[in-house]
């Protein structure tokens, strides 16, 4: 699981005022105190979820060498749809920190919530599994 890629996802004004910032700083991220992020199998549910109202959205990679010290990987809030363990910088995330970005469009084809949750699932049971060996 830590030496998974983490990926951000914003709106493009988000990322517009990113870059006018010098940092990466979203409405949620300011009322959690954290920045969000998700790997390759919670990026799906993650756009599901929290973008869905979006038809374009940005995608960015960091620099993981340099975001990796300051991860932590906690578990989703009790109250969640979502289970498993989430990455959270605790710090910037500055744009030099971005290592490559891609702008997202909305596909025709559109899995149910429930398949995205479960995939999550059992990407985490895999990945406890993994840790253990």
């Amino acid at each position: 699981m830590k030496n998974q890629n983490v990926y951000k996802i914003l709106s493009i004004r988000e990322w517009n005022e990113a870059r006018e910032l010098g940092y990466i700083n979203t409405d949620l991220d300011k009322k959690d105190g954290f920045i969000h992020f998700s790997n390759a199998n919670q990026l799906a549910a993650s756009l599901e979820l929290y973008f869905s109202d979006y038809e374009e959205v940005m995608l960015l990679l960091p620099k993981m060498k340099k975001i990796k010290p300051g991860l932590k990987y906690e578990p989703a809030d009790a109250g969640s749809k979502r289970k498993g363990f989430f990455a959270h910088l605790y710090g910037d995330l500055m744009i030099e920190d971005i290592d490559k970005s891609w702008l997202i469009k909305r596909g025709a084809f559109q899995l149910p919530q429930s398949i995205l949750l479960e995939a999550e699932l059992i990407n985490q049971f895999e990945t406890r599994l993994a840790d253990k060996v």
